[in-house]
């Protein structure tokens, strides 16, 4: 069956007008495919029900899960990735290149030691400072992005936070997006979330795509579609070899099952996606 034409943010990207936006990290929430559609091609499996507005991956060996949620407010977590030992959350607005920074790095082998997450963004001019409690902070010469490492006032428990927090002009701040990561998070998927955070690189959006317009700078680079869909494609593959190399390179273990899909009734094959 011919399928209509009907307008959608999921059209080809070939049919639109791109602009090369900088910094990242203003940009905006931009496609939720460049994380979901890399994830899939590594194996990773959707249990989302197709008649509700949401996206539910888990891994292959069902260690780790993604939720993707919309909400009317999107400042909330609209992004839940987690096993059994860590979560992090992601609010709407969270560009996508930022999060891919951290799931890429899902499909990677963890390093036997934890990289240092502050250097990265020190490299870039970010200022860093520690507290003698322990708190880490580190900040962008811009003055309203920040990533720290922390313990609320009365315990010693650390939790990591990134964000973007605009100025209102009447001495309060109004986020544009807030990321959560507890202390347990592997640092090679924080070490990749930063070094996408503070990537120079500019990203594709559309001319009304952003949220906050006068943030950005916007160049106009013409009707690009056909090379971002290859560079899509070429991501893919990517992400489809890079599982491949990781579960040939990982030891065998038995594969249990989150709590979350446990309790759920299994998913029929016309659901499946």
């Amino acid at each position: 069956m011919t399928r209509p034409y009907i307008a959608s943010r999921a059209d080809d990207p070939r049919s639109r007008i791109w602009f090369d936006t900088t910094p990242r990290h203003l940009a905006g929430p931009g496609d939720p495919r460049h994380v979901t559609q890399a994830l899939r091609a590594a194996g990773w499996k959707n249990y989302g029900d197709p008649d509700f507005p949401h996206v539910v991956l888990a891994s292959p060996d069902y260690r780790h899960t993604l939720v993707l949620e919309p909400t009317p407010d999107s400042f909330a977590s609209w992004w839940r990735i987690s096993s059994k030992q860590w979560h992090a959350s992601l609010g709407g607005n969270t560009p996508a290149e930022i999060i891919a920074g951290f799931t890429d790095a899902l499909l990677q082998p963890a390093p036997e030691v934890g990289p240092d997450i502050w250097p990265t963004l020190q490299a870039v001019g970010w200022s860093y400072e520690r507290d003698e409690r322990g708190n880490e902070r580190a900040r962008h010469p811009d003055g309203v992005t920040t990533m720290e490492r922390s313990a609320t006032l009365d315990s010693n428990w650390f939790s990591w936070t990134a964000e973007v927090a605009l100025p209102t002009g009447l001495g309060g701040h109004r986020r544009l997006w807030h990321a959560y990561f507890d202390d347990r998070t592997p640092r090679h998927l924080l070490s990749g979330f930063a070094a996408a955070l503070v990537d120079p690189a500019p990203v594709s959006r559309g001319h009304y795509d952003v949220p906050h317009s006068h943030l950005v700078t916007q160049v106009e680079r013409g009707a690009r579609g056909e090379q971002l869909a290859a560079a899509h494609e070429a991501r893919l593959k990517a992400s489809e070899s890079a599982a491949r190399k990781a579960r040939r390179s990982a030891p065998p273990t038995a594969r249990p099952v989150p709590a979350a899909l446990a309790a759920e009734p299994p998913v029929s094959a016309a659901r499946s996606r």
